[in-house]
């Protein structure tokens, strides 16, 4: 017997929760694979191959809403979850705000193959992803001071998505994603310190060799030996850019819609006002092939369009699903991401930060006595303040040079400042789903020694 395809299931979901007693409904249901290979002393240590199938059902009686899912696809039991998840609605609070896209609102046409999600190329043997990883752990064992490798990983996986709903919009996607991975540690007992690199890709043939990757991962281990702890004060911080998208992160996780709504955020009363430094933008683009981040619609059916978030500074909009536009008297942006679990949710897409001019060199013989954060742990953000604290490690500055590794400290301010009072160096990945550069802010208190 041939299993039904992902449409077939989609609309089998509906067509259940209408029987059911549903007004509306809309339901998410994927399938794939993946493998994954894991190398430790040159020999094969673990081989995952895995295949999943989910559903995601939301149903909607009146203005009360339940979800439900499963990886149970087997068509006989797809009334018994409509039936439960209507069951559960009945039984919901009322929500004036849940509701599907009206029609008029939902994409009319797209061109799904212009963002490449899919790379054509054949999943790979086993074999290859051994040899891939492989090179990344030689590689990285070849760095002096290195001496271990806690992981070598190189996997891949394919996922078809299919999106449906009562309004009758309906939609899927198949998506590939390539990845090497590394992580080393250099030095012995209390003094080893660990550091990592990796790549991920939607193609194979953009992702970096695992040569790169492995020596990378090793140079940054070996560089972080001999750590010490900076003195308590206040100085200049540039956040490497493997780790300044966070701080952007934050200022885009104040304006998600669902966040003002409840008016739990920062910057609950900063719309059309200065929030970065002028000349800065950050863009939006959920257009860009071969990019994680990247839709002709969204969770809701809605189409996507690039937008700027900030204009020169200014904050010139939220991040809104359709009921947390409805909640605030707005238009939804087209930002709602979904799940199998939960009802959407407003998320950006690809977003881009305006470059500067300068180099990441250049801004560390410019910051004089400083600090150079190259990773963090922990977080405490107080998101209605803004107010800012994380452990960090990294290297410190004197006389506009790197002087020596340092760790076991902790940063802190207020988001607002730290935005307002940043620059851009010019070193972003453009590949990456979120293009931030290193990010210099001026004047953050550090705890250290």
């Amino acid at each position: 017997m041939t299993p039904p395809s992902l449409d077939d299931l989609a609309q089998a979901l509906l067509a259940a929760a209408r029987r059911a007693g549903a007004d509306a409904a809309d339901a998410i249901v994927s399938s794939g694979a993946s493998q994954v290979i894991d190398v430790r002393g040159g020999h094969l240590e673990q081989a995952e191959w895995s295949e999943s199938a989910d559903l995601g059902l939301r149903v909607l009686v009146g203005q009360r809403q339940a979800n439900i899912s499963s990886s149970d696809m087997r068509p006989e039991t797809l009334d018994i979850l409509a039936e439960r998840a209507v069951a559960m609605a009945r039984e919901a609070p009322e929500d004036p705000y849940a509701g599907l896209a009206d029609p008029a609102q939902l994409a009319r046409a797209w061109d799904m193959e212009a963002l490449e999600l899919a790379d054509p190329a054949p999943e790979p043997d086993p074999a290859e992803l051994q040899r891939r990883a492989a090179t990344a752990e030689a590689a990285a064992m070849n760095v002096s001071g290195v001496t271990q490798v806690q992981t070598a990983t190189a996997g891949y996986e394919r996922r078809h998505v299919r999106l449906a709903a009562s309004n009758g919009f309906a939609s899927g996607h198949t998506r590939t994603d390539w990845y090497t991975f590394c992580t080393a540690i250099a030095g012995t007992g209390a003094g080893m310190e660990r550091d990592s690199d990796g790549d991920a890709r939607i193609w194979d043939t953009d992702l970096r060799g695992p040569e790169d990757i492995g020596t990378k991962a090793g140079e940054r281990a070996a560089e972080r030996l001999d750590a010490r702890r900076p003195k308590t004060g206040a100085y200049p911080v540039l956040f490497d850019e493997r780790i300044s998208t966070s701080l952007i992160g934050h200022l885009l996780s104040a304006a998600n819609g669902a966040a003002v709504a409840r008016g739990a955020t920062w910057l609950r009363d900063r719309l059309g006002k200065q929030v970065l430094p002028e000349g800065l933008s950050i863009i939006e683009d959920p257009h860009r092939p071969r990019v994680g981040g990247s839709r002709p619609y969204d969770g809701e059916g809605l189409p996507t369009r690039r937008r700027a978030i900030v204009e020169n500074g200014v904050l010139t909009g939220w991040v809104l699903d359709l009921a947390s536009a409805r909640q605030l008297g707005m238009q939804s942006t087209a930002n709602a991401k979904r799940g199998m679990s939960g009802p959407p949710r407003p998320g950006t897409w690809n977003i881009a930060l305006t470059e500067g001019e300068a180099s990441r060199a250049d801004l560390i013989a410019d910051m004089g006595t400083g600090l150079l954060v190259t990773s963090m742990i922990g977080s405490t953000i107080n998101p209605n303040t803004g107010d800012y604290s994380r452990g960090a490690s990294g290297f410190w500055i004197e006389n506009g040079e790197v002087a020596y590794p340092v760790n076991e400290l902790t940063i802190a301010g207020n988001l607002h400042d730290m935005l307002m009072h940043l620059t851009p160096a010019n070193d972003a990945r453009a590949h990456l789903s979120s293009v931030v550069p290193s990010l210099l802010v001026e004047g953050m208190t550090l705890a250290g020694a």
